[in-house]
């Protein structure tokens, strides 16, 4: 009896040696690769940051793509250090992966969307976009969401499928924007003066571009002004300093001018009840 017990704690002694020692081997190489995930994605994210091949929307999902890659390899190590074997641990994480992303299609339709967005590049970070009454600078894109910046100062986080479904206004990818400026005056003031006045105007301001040259366009005869559309073009980072600028100038020199920029109004006219009177 004392000899089988004997044999028993030495069974209990050297399994629980082995399971200390598989427990500390598991830890040192979750440690250990976790070190090596943070030290290979931050050299990833420095080369990154230092090339100017790839561009800046790409590089932080590559970043964490490349951890994440690095962090499954190692929990498969882990795993593997206590027998689980790695065939059935992959076919039981695709079976996995396959009911997940059947409960989270949203979720699922986010990543997709990310995706589409990082490759197709519909817009930058930096960039100001408008997408669908969605509108700020871009800030991230993330494989779930994208952030961005309100032109008020307010931070935005949008689903990444929201935007891909969206009609996407970039007001930021093309280097010149056309301004379209709408001025109304008097019907009893010269057209043509006006004109020259508003080109005038425009030619001392160098932010316009000389191709195409600016121009006046009458639009339309509304009931209480003539209607003019001041075209002309600039660079797309002058475009709402110069539209600022050239409506206070505008405004002055017609002042100066005499030409009226009026304002809608009705006329009255009172009928008298004369028999009621008499």
């Amino acid at each position: 009896m004392t000899e089988e017990y004997k044999q028993l704690i030495e069974q209990l002694s050297q399994t629980a040696l082995d399971f200390t020692l598989e427990i500390l081997a598991a830890l040192a190489i979750l440690i250990i690769g976790r070190f090596i995930a943070k030290r290979i994605s931050g050299y990833v994210e420095k080369m990154l940051a230092n090339s100017d091949k790839v561009d800046r929307t790409l590089q932080p999902v590559i970043v964490k793509i490349t951890r994440y890659a690095i962090m499954i390899f190692v929990i498969v190590a882990v795993l593997a250090q206590f027998g689980v074997e790695t065939t059935s641990l992959i076919a039981v994480l695709g079976a996995a992966g396959l009911a997940i992303g059947l409960a989270l299609q949203g979720t699922m339709q986010n990543i997709a969307a990310g995706f589409m967005l990082l490759f197709l590049r519909p817009f930058k970070i930096g960039e100001f976009v408008d997408a669908d009454g969605i509108s700020g600078t871009v800030d991230e894109i993330s494989l779930f969401v994208t952030h961005m910046t309100t032109i008020d100062g307010l931070y935005l986080v949008v689903p990444n499928s929201k935007l891909w479904s969206a009609t996407v206004t970039n007001f930021s990818r093309n280097t010149k924007r056309r301004t379209d400026l709408a001025i109304g005056i008097g019907y009893g003031d010269d057209i043509e003066k006006a004109e020259k006045v508003v080109l005038a105007v425009l030619s001392g301001d160098a932010r316009l571009h000389k191709d195409p040259t600016p121009l006046v366009l009458v639009t339309g005869l509304g009931e209480s002004s003539v209607d003019l559309n001041v075209r002309y073009w600039t660079d797309s980072s002058d475009y709402w300093p110069a539209l600022s600028d050239n409506r206070r100038a505008i405004k002055e020199a017609f002042d100066k001018e005499g030409i009226s920029i009026p304002f809608p109004q009705r006329d009255l006219h009172i009928v008298s009840d004369v028999k009621a009177k008499a």
